[in-house]
C-alpha cells in the first residue's frame, strides 16, 4: 500500500506549523493515496522517522516523501536523506522514494507575481523587485534564486530585479535595501521568498520600518505562503513517483 509523507521545514512559531498542516490537508484532498502524513525536519513534531513509523503502522509498504521546501540546499541534500536512511534501517521491507523541493519552476514565478499583485500600485516601468531569500552556504541556493529573479524579470518586464539573503551569503538584507534605495526606480516591491511566517518575516518587517525614508515608494509583499499552485506541483510530483513504480 502506498503512502505520502509530507516533510515541512518546521518552526517554533505555532502559526507557521498551522499553515503547514492546513496546506497538507489541501494536498490530501487532491492526492488519491490512502495514507498521508505530515512531519517536520526540525523545531516541531513529529520528526521524519516518526512520520515514516506512522505510515508503516497504517500498512504502508511504499512511501513517497514530498519535501515542502522552496529550494534544494542542506535540508534537502543532507538532513532529509539522513533521516530516511535511518527510517529504512527500521523498516527494511518498506520502499521509500523521495521527491524534490519546488526549485526553479514557472509556477513559482507565477506565485511571486500573484503576491506582488496583492500590493498597490501595479508594477510598471518605474518599478523594481527586491527578492529576499532565506540564504544558505550551499552554492545552489544563490544560483537558483538568481535564476528565479531572471525569469521574474523576463515575465514582468520590470527594469530591474535584484536579490539579497537573510543569512549565510550575500548580498545581505541591509545591502539589498541600500542597493534598491540607490536605484533610479521610484517603486520598490520587496518580496520575501519564504514559504511560511515566522522570525525571518518579522526581521524583514522590522528592517523596513527602520529603514531611512526616501522619495521612493516601498511595498512589502506577502510571503509566498502555501499557495494553491503548490498543490498542483505536489499532485504532479506524487503522480510521477507513483508512475515510476508502475513502470519499474
Amino acid at each position: 500500500m502506498e503512502a505520502v509523507l509530507y516533510v515541512s521545514h518546521g518552526s517554533r512559531v505555532a502559526a507557521a506549523r498551522l499553515e503547514a498542516a492546513r496546506f497538507v490537508e489541501q494536498c490530501k484532498a487532491a492526492v488519491d493515496i490512502p495514507i498521508q502524513e505530515l512531519c517536520f525536519i526540525e523545531l516541531a513534531e513529529p520528526d521524519i522517522i516518526t512520520g515514516v513509523d506512522r505510515c508503516v503502522a497504517q500498512g504502508a509498504t511504499r512511501i513517497i516523501v514530498i519535501p515542502l521546501l522552496l529550494l534544494s540546499a542542506g535540508h534537502a541534500k543532507r538532513d532529509i536523506p539522513a533521516a530516511l536512511e535511518l527510517a529504512k534501517q527500521r523498516h527494511p521491507a518498506v520502499e521509500i522514494v523521495c521527491g524534490s523541493p519546488f526549485g526553479v519552476h514557472d509556477a513559482m514565478i507565477d506565485i511571486i507575481i500573484d503576491r506582488i499583485s496583492e500590493c498597490a500600485p501595479s508594477l510598471d516601468g518605474e518599478s523594481m523587485i527586491l527578492l529576499i531569500g532565506r540564504g544558505s552556504s550551499d552554492p545552489d541556493t544563490k544560483r537558483d534564486i538568481t535564476a528565479i529573479a531572471r525569469r521574474l524579470q523576463e515575465k514582468t518586464h520590470v527594469p530591474h530585479v535584484s536579490v539579497c539573503f537573510l543569512a549565510a551569503i550575500g548580498p545581505t538584507l541591509d545591502e539589498g535595501l541600500e542597493q534598491a534605495n540607490a536605484s533610479p526606480c521610484r517603486r520598490v516591491f520587496v518580496v520575501p521568498y519564504l514559504l511560511f511566517t515566522g522570525v525571518l518575516m518579522k526581521t524583514i518587517e522590522r528592517k523596513l520600518r527602520g529603514f531611512p525614508t526616501s522619495d521612493k515608494q516601498w511595498h512589502l509583499c506577502p510571503y509566498l505562503g502555501y499557495h494553491p499552485r503548490l498543490v498542483t506541483l505536489i499532485r504532479q510530483q506524487v503522480a510521477s513517483l507513483a508512475l515510476a513504480k508502475k513502470g519499474a
